[in-house]
């Protein structure tokens, strides 16, 4: 990019000289619980180290699809003491040291925050990718495509990048970013992002045709990161400075356990891009690439379903039956997973049965959001060994 447009107008974004290749540090944040895929998944086994979808575990499958751009030791994992050892020998590759274990969750700002003090500190011009652990890319090819062209205009300045989802329906449960004018073809300045809309407001969106879902993958140099948190987290930054600035000493461990829990409990979301978009589109410095690559963030049980009836899409009467053998008879669209058993359905339809041995669920695929409850209900119970 060379900073103007085909007739010779000035495109104003940050730049720098920019390297050649610009080098690349992914960021996985590995910290959820993973409620809503309860009975499979519990504290010390999360959505993100099952094998939901294939053979390979959520977070295989995400470092997997970034090894083209990335060798596994340029990237870190952000998670928590329960999944660390299954995180560690699930990637063997990543370093254990690259592997950060949360004294207590934080939500994403800080997680991505520290990331970058980390980075600053040995490569700030590097560019951060921060990506959730727990989703599926449908067209890999054109997933690493977007992220190309996100990481050049991520090191060519001060710029924030997003990859935005172009809706496919009026979601409540996703944030929503909301475009203007482009910068060049297929690259999208921001005017607002705005959170979990109510149905009224999913509709306007989708209807607008400038909207996009946020898809929680972020693009930054670790510079830009790192200032955007001094800019729009001044009580947060110096805790996780003083962290990053701590790593790699004996007093590590100790330092972090005593001042993480000081952080503002955040999404990067709220703390940096929601603020940064307030300055307006053309001073924000804050750009979104739609992903046009087949991107599910499988959120639910349901999610699960129509995700792997999209791939099986001649499924007996539209079942999903993971079993050691089964049997229907005039039942339609039941997701089924119970790999010990022989299963047999019989004239029931839209349901969700989930079996593991210790637990049970059966639910409509329509109150699958709801199975998160469950687990609170069970916590309160004091039944801590069903979670």
């Amino acid at each position: 990019m060379d900073g103007s447009d085909a007739g010779g107008s000035a495109v104003r974004y940050h730049k720098r000289t920019m390297p050649s290749t610009p080098a690349f540090r992914p960021i996985i944040l590995a910290g959820g619980s993973g409620t809503r895929f309860w009975p499979r998944s519990r504290k010390a086994r999360a959505k993100q180290v099952l094998a939901l979808d294939g053979e390979r575990t959520m977070i295989q499958r995400t470092l997997d699809r970034l090894l083209p751009l990335s060798p596994p030791q340029s990237a870190w994992v952000i998670t928590n003491d329960l999944l660390s050892s299954a995180i560690c020998i699930q990637l063997e590759e990543v370093p254990a040291e690259q592997v950060l274990c949360e004294p207590a969750a934080r939500n994403t700002a800080p997680a991505a925050g520290l990331a970058a003090f980390l980075l600053e500190k040995i490569s700030p011009d590097a560019v951060l990718g921060i990506f959730p652990a727990d989703h599926v890319i449908g067209d890999e090819p054109q997933f690493l495509e977007t992220l190309r062209r996100g990481i050049t205009l991520a090191a060519a300045g001060e710029n924030i990048v997003v990859l935005g989802v172009p809706p496919t329906r009026a979601e409540t449960g996703y944030g929503y970013i909301e475009t203007g004018e482009p910068l060049e073809p297929g690259v999208q300045r921001v005017r607002r992002f705005t959170e979990k809309p109510n149905q009224e407001k999913a509709e306007e969106f989708v209807a607008a045709g400038n909207y996009y879902w946020n898809s929680g993958i972020f693009l930054w140099s670790a510079r830009t990161l790192a200032n955007a948190m001094r800019e729009h987290l001044p009580e947060t930054s110096p805790v996780l400075e003083k962290i990053a600035a701590a790593y790699g000493t004996a007093e590590f461990a100790t330092t972090f356990a005593e001042l993480y829990p000081q952080c503002e409990n955040i999404s990067v979301d709220y703390a940096v891009l929601e603020p940064r978009s307030a300055k307006g589109e053309h001073r924000s410095n804050l750009f979104c690439l739609p992903a046009n690559f087949g991107w599910n963030d499988l959120g639910s049980w349901a999610a699960l379903y129509e995700h792997q009836l999209a791939q099986q899409p001649h499924a007996p009467a539209a079942n999903i039956v993971e079993t050691a053998d089964a049997l229907t008879i005039d039942a339609r669209g039941n997701y089924v997973y119970s790999p010990e058993k022989f299963v047999a359905l019989v004239g029931v339809k839209d349901l969700v049965v989930v079996d593991t041995g210790d637990a049970l669920l059966i639910t409509l695929r329509s109150h699958s959001q709801d199975v998160g409850k469950i687990v609170k209900q069970l916590v309160a119970q004091g039944k801590t060994g069903l979670v």
